[in-house]
């Protein structure tokens, strides 16, 4: 096994409000392997044991780290296990189904939120699902496997939602070429970056309130389909004024943030949830200086160009500059 003890850097901001370490979560996209061989890879690399099953789904207790959820992503057979069909006969069925699933869905893996100290514990599961033959976002032109990041918020009030908005949505096009994200996932519509028009909306109010912050979110990112994803976020806060918005019911409310831009790059040998992590971790740097969000919104603000609004690579170019000489990156 490889070690990735302190290759994972830290964030300014390591605790909650309430004192609590912060911690976060991953989420794993991949296939090549069956349900049962990524839960047989838990096993191995994690200890512990099987909590409940069906055809589509998987709780794993680790004995280390907590629940694990293993699943194929397709809601239809999710749906019809759940419902029982795995009795009175239709267990065999669906077996089949959820083995012919394996060629084409996607299985996913959600670790449970772990503290920011502990994220390596996590990195020997990468080896053994990798013996075991899964293959990530390069497996296919079309597929669009990602790693999700769920990182808990320092604060839940306003003036942190809004560092955290500003920070992404001012990094969101170097995040893309940091990130080295594949074309695959580039132009499927589940990692959409924020409009420009948001992002002027959020260098131009310096100190927006929360129902500022609800209302030009909602109206400018009404989907879950975005590279940092607020609405389980927002849903935690108040969820009756999400659902009046958005009626997608695979948002979760969970005092979160969830970051869906990298790549899952699990067939790689050298490939560590640090890799995306440490990326990630710019954003954290930047959320937490008012100084240089300050000078980071000025300046976007300064390169828009009438009608033709900013240029992506000029800014890219600008921002890479920039933030090797505060020695952010």
């Amino acid at each position: 096994m490889k070690q990735f003890e302190g290759s994972f850097r830290m964030p300014p901001q390591l605790g909650t409000g309430d004192g609590r370490p912060r911690r976060v979560g991953f989420e794993l996209e991949f296939s090549g392997i069956f349900l049962d061989d990524a839960v047989a890879a838990l096993e191995k690399s994690m200890g512990g044991h099987v909590a409940s099953r069906t055809a589509a789904e998987v709780r794993f207790q680790s004995e280390r780290l907590g629940m694990f959820h293993v699943e194929l992503d397709w809601s239809f057979l999710k749906i019809k296990a759940a419902q029982g069909g795995d009795a009175g006969g239709g267990g065999e069925w669906l077996e089949l189904l959820s083995h012919a699933a394996a060629l084409f869905v996607p299985v996913e893996v959600v670790c449970p939120p772990v503290p920011l100290a502990d994220m390596a514990k996590l990195e020997p599961l990468l080896d053994v699902l990798r013996e075991a033959g899964a293959v990530g976002t390069e497996e296919s032109l079309l597929a669009a496997y990602g790693l999700h990041i769920n990182v808990e918020m320092p604060q839940l009030d306003a003036p942190t939602l809004y560092a955290y908005l500003k920070a992404f949505s001012l990094l969101q096009w170097w995040l893309v070429e940091a990130h080295d994200v594949d074309i695959a996932r580039r132009v499927s519509p589940y990692v959409d970056l924020y409009p420009e028009a948001y992002m002027r909306l959020l260098c131009a109010d310096p100190e927006p309130g929360m129902d500022r912050i609800f209302e030009d979110y909602l109206e400018h990112n009404p989907s879950r389909n975005r590279a940092l994803d607020m609405l389980p976020l927002l849903a935690h806060i108040d969820e009756e004024r999400v659902r009046r918005t958005v009626s997608d019911m695979k948002v979760r409310a969970r005092p979160a943030l969830h970051y869906r831009l990298p790549d899952c790059l699990i067939d790689r040998p050298d490939w560590s949830l640090a890799d995306a992590w440490n990326i990630w971790c710019v954003v954290e740097r930047l959320a937490g200086s008012a100084d240089d969000l300050r000078a980071l919104s000025d300046a976007f603000l300064a390169a828009e160009r009438p009608i033709l609004g900013v240029s992506r690579g000029d800014w890219v170019e600008f921002v890479d500059r920039w933030l090797a000489d505060r020695a952010l990156a």
